[in-house]
């Protein structure tokens, strides 16, 4: 488990990994963090390991983002605007 404070944005980040994310002990700790930082006005957000192969997922998503911005260039394009920095 990582836990980072970002005291300025006023966030607390906890990672987790699988068999973290499975501990009912370590999940009962946590319900303390939550409070104390929940006193303090702070946000905790919790991250979980997945299960999936990230570097798939990373490039779909990459892919994606890549096709969708060549659409909407297309689309000004056709409405006679101008495409600029994508």
């Amino acid at each position: 488990m990582e836990i980072h404070v970002r005291d300025g944005s006023k966030l607390v980040e906890v990672w987790l990994t699988n068999s973290e994310k499975r501990d009912a002990k370590l999940r009962e700790r946590l319900k303390l963090l939550y409070r104390e930082y929940k006193e303090k006005d702070y946000l905790v957000a919790v991250f979980e390991s997945g299960t999936q192969d990230l570097t798939e997922l990373t490039s779909g998503l990459l892919c994606d983002h890549r096709r969708r911005s060549a659409q909407r260039e297309v689309t000004l394009e056709r409405q006679g605007g101008m495409v600029m920095g994508l």
